[in-house]
């Protein structure tokens, strides 16, 4: 989902519900923190540079269990940062939350209600490093290995 699409989701809301990929629900009083833009400037195992660029909600729980953020005062946050920050409407957007440690997460959208959605790693260079496209579905003899020995896949 882009920032674009959330805001537009936004104005058919009167309320604002996060749901986590747990089924739970974010509590009602979360505050997002920050809005922002994260680029990372990387090369991948392939040697190839890249560039990405994603916009970042950063949400936050707290015990103040009085504080709502409304939709209206959250349209006015994301309208102020596409402003003052230039921030591109298309980018993705992630939301950062407080699991264990930080965690990222994409979003849907579905009656009414914003779903955390997981991320997943990839190798970005399959191609120069030998990874294939689907995993193969070699079966492997229990007290066997398909690995030369002192080849270093074992």
């Amino acid at each position: 989902m882009t920032l674009g699409d959330f805001r537009t989701l936004l104005n058919h809301l009167d309320e604002l519900t996060f749901m986590e990929t747990t089924g739970f629900p974010v509590p009602a009083h979360f505050h997002i923190t920050e809005v922002g833009q994260l680029d990372r400037f990387f090369i991948d195992c392939g040697g190839t540079v890249r560039k990405t660029s994603k916009v970042n909600f950063q949400m936050y729980v707290d015990q103040d269990v009085d504080h709502r953020l409304s939709v209206d005062k959250l349209k006015g946050i994301i309208d102020a940062s596409l402003q003052q920050l230039g921030l591109n409407p298309q980018l993705e957007l992630q939301v950062e939350y407080q699991g264990t440690s930080i965690e990222s997460y994409g979003l849907s959208y579905e009656n009414g209600v914003f779903s955390f959605q997981a991320l997943h790693t990839d190798c970005l260079a399959k191609d120069k490093c030998g990874i294939p496209d689907k995993p193969s579905k070699k079966k492997v003899a229990l007290g066997t290995s398909s690995c030369a020995p002192g080849s270093g896949c074992c």
